[in-house]
């Protein structure tokens, strides 16, 4: 259930997914894989061929009529356990975070984390065109809550 979370503080959600690690870490750790999912991410334009560590992306984030592009870069890339782009405009970082259930299954935590705060065109931005900082924010976490579900349907589909 989503939080209330600060404007500039972490945002975490986790979702219990009735898949093994290695089929629900194929569905995240593919930074191409994030419109099938992200409730903002458009399009994702990555350089090189599968994601690993250090692969840069374009990507087109929609909101409504609102088209923008960001840039990102995969921080942490460890197969079956976290998985993390850090994204060039805001410096937020975005993860996830996979824990296997003694069931078989996994659970799945997909965290914003802001470790430098956010950046002063982001906050401007996000105050002028996004309708405020807590607003936006509130947004981002059902956004997250959203991503999760899709994940979670994707994942037990095979």
């Amino acid at each position: 259930m989503p939080t209330e979370p600060a404007p500039e503080g972490p945002i975490e959600n986790s979702i219990e997914i009735d898949a093994p690690p290695a089929r629900v870490w194929e569905v995240i750790s593919e930074v191409r894989n994030a419109p099938q999912w992200s409730s903002q991410a458009w399009k994702v334009f990555a350089l090189g061929g599968r994601t690993a560590k250090g692969t840069w992306a374009l990507n087109l984030n929609k909101r409504g009529p609102l088209v923008w592009p960001t840039t990102s870069r995969v921080v942490e890339f460890e197969p079956g356990r976290r998985f993390a782009n850090r994204i060039t405009e805001n410096t937020t970082v975005w993860a996830f975070e996979l824990e296997p259930t003694p069931a078989g299954g996994t659970v799945l935590t997909e965290r914003r984390e802001v470790p430098d705060g956010l950046t002063f065109v982001s906050r401007l931005l996000t105050d002028k065109v996004f309708g405020g900082q807590e607003s936006f924010t509130t947004e981002v976490d059902r956004g997250v809550s959203t991503s999760l579900q899709r994940i979670k349907a994707l994942a037990e589909r095979g």
